[in-house]
């Protein structure tokens, strides 16, 4: 048996809750891309420090700026969400390669759980493919 959005309600207490973490997340990750535009001497000796030229921190920034936004558009939300997990995954990924700390290497992982779960409380497109309760 099929389900329709219309079929899932979502609850306000729900709905706000990943409303205030989902605009965390998005004025948390449009902070890093600005940093990355800056360019400030922590950001670009973070980035050399990785194994990165310097040349990439604009072109990151661009990404991560566009995935951001798709994000906070209601109707690319799910496409964003599914952008920003890859680039968190590169984040994690880069951390492991460095041999980064436990926290460098799960700060991504944590903002990826929280991009998901507020997407989640608040889109009821995302309940109907993943139900988790019948």
């Amino acid at each position: 048996m099929q389900r329709n959005t219309e079929d899932v309600q979502v609850s306000k207490k729900a709905l706000w809750t990943g409303r205030v973490v989902s605009t965390l997340v998005i004025l948390f990750l449009l902070m890093d891309s600005v940093m990355k535009f800056l360019k400030p001497p922590m950001v670009v000796e973070g980035t050399v420090r990785l194994g990165y030229q310097e040349s990439v921190i604009i072109p990151l920034g661009i990404v991560l700026t566009a995935c951001t936004l798709l994000y906070a558009i209601p109707r690319t939300s799910i496409l964003g969400a599914v952008l920003l997990t890859g680039y968190l995954g590169g984040a994690v990924a880069t951390h492991v390669r460095a041999s980064g700390t436990l926290f460098e290497i799960s700060f991504p992982i944590i903002f990826g759980v929280l991009i998901w779960g507020a997407l989640f409380l608040r889109e009821p497109r995302l309940r109907v493919l993943l139900p988790l309760r019948t």
